[in-house]
């Protein structure tokens, strides 16, 4: 390898690492302590041998089936009590992994988000029945739409 090869490819090196994205730390609520702290004695508590078996016998079956765990749940507690500090101290509720804490309606955080995606994924379904329709399979990128719809949709 000449050297101005092995400088061009140390100078590609060092900017692919310049550019990287840098390690991510959680949102605020995810590095509270006393969220952590309950996360973990709620996991030790329910999440394993008998008391597993008990949360999963009262688990409602639509939340097993949408894949409801029981450290979501510990989670989705923790969350709310760690609000409940922030509010009772007169500081701003935090986001906790990324999202704004919302009540569970069934098994649905964001409800009004979940509403929204089955819309839109209803609207690209119904859109995809009627390019089917209208474009002869024989079309040179028929195949390219059909399958990004498909990707698009789920």
């Amino acid at each position: 390898m000449t050297t101005a090869r092995a400088a061009r490819a140390a100078l590609l090196l060092l900017l692919g690492a310049a550019a990287a994205p840098s390690p991510a730390w959680g949102s605020q609520g995810d590095r509270e302590p006393s969220y952590r702290q309950c996360l973990t004695q709620c996991e030790q508590r329910n999440c394993s041998g008998a008391a597993l078996r008990h949360f999963r016998s009262r688990q409602p079956l639509y939340m097993s089936l949408t894949g409801w765990t029981c450290r979501d749940d510990c989670k989705y507690e923790c969350m709310w009590l760690t609000v409940g500090r922030y509010v009772q101290g007169g500081y701003k509720v935090p986001q906790f992994h990324g999202k704004w804490p919302f009540s569970r309606f069934l098994f649905f955080q964001e409800p009004a988000s979940a509403f929204a995606s089955l819309l839109n994924g209803l609207a690209n379904l119904v859109m995809l029945n009627k390019y089917k329709a209208s474009v002869p399979p024989s079309s040179p990128m028929y195949h390219t739409c059909i399958a990004f719809a498909w990707d698009c949709h789920w």
